[in-house]
């Protein structure tokens, strides 16, 4: 049997082959539009999940290949919306979406986002640095990219010095989301 992806050594941990087989097939079917495939968003694609087995893919290979496949769905949207509506429309669009992340950019830094209620967070001044780059981005025009944003990883730090992580990567889920729109 042919493996998708490279597998890890059998007592280390990966995504579970056959979930992962799965949904890109379903995905692929998706892409291609063949009959009866349910339809699947970029969005879609980065809220992919998968068990952690022994022996299973390797997570970094997967995550890589899920990367492509989110742009790609995100490249096909932007083409249909384009074609129906034409870019000023598309530009809009973004534009809006891009508008909904600027009210908590603008909050003071260690205000940005909820404590965590109990535990550990994310480091404030790890995700405030993260999101000044944000700003930069939008008021400067400072290079930044989705794959930037997808692999920032922030320390871990006590609830008083923290944010709640949910709403960090729902946040950073939609700064993705806007920045592979124009990329």
């Amino acid at each position: 049997m042919t493996r998708m992806f490279p597998t890890v050594g059998r007592m280390s941990r990966g995504y579970d082959r056959e979930e992962v087989d799965t949904f890109f097939s379903r995905a692929r079917a998706a892409y291609e539009g063949t009959n009866g495939a349910a339809q699947l968003t970029g969005q879609d694609v980065r809220q992919a999940a998968f068990d952690l087995v022994r022996h299973g893919y390797s997570t970094t290979a997967v995550d890589a290949a899920l990367d492509r496949l989110e742009a790609a769905f995100v490249q096909r949207e932007r083409a249909e919306f384009v074609a129906d509506r034409g870019q000023a429309a598309w530009m809009h669009e973004v534009a809006d979406r891009a508008t909904t992340l600027y009210g908590r950019l603008t909050r003071p830094e260690n205000e940005r986002f909820a404590q965590p209620e109990h535990g550990h967070g994310y480091d404030t001044e790890d995700v405030d640095a993260l999101l000044d780059r944000l700003v930069d981005y939008f008021d400067a025009g400072v290079p930044l990219t989705a794959s930037e944003i997808r692999s920032a990883t922030f320390r871990s730090a006590p609830r008083t010095r923290a944010y709640a992580e949910g709403p960090v990567d729902a946040f950073l889920d939609r700064v993705v989301d806007v920045l592979l729109s124009v990329e």
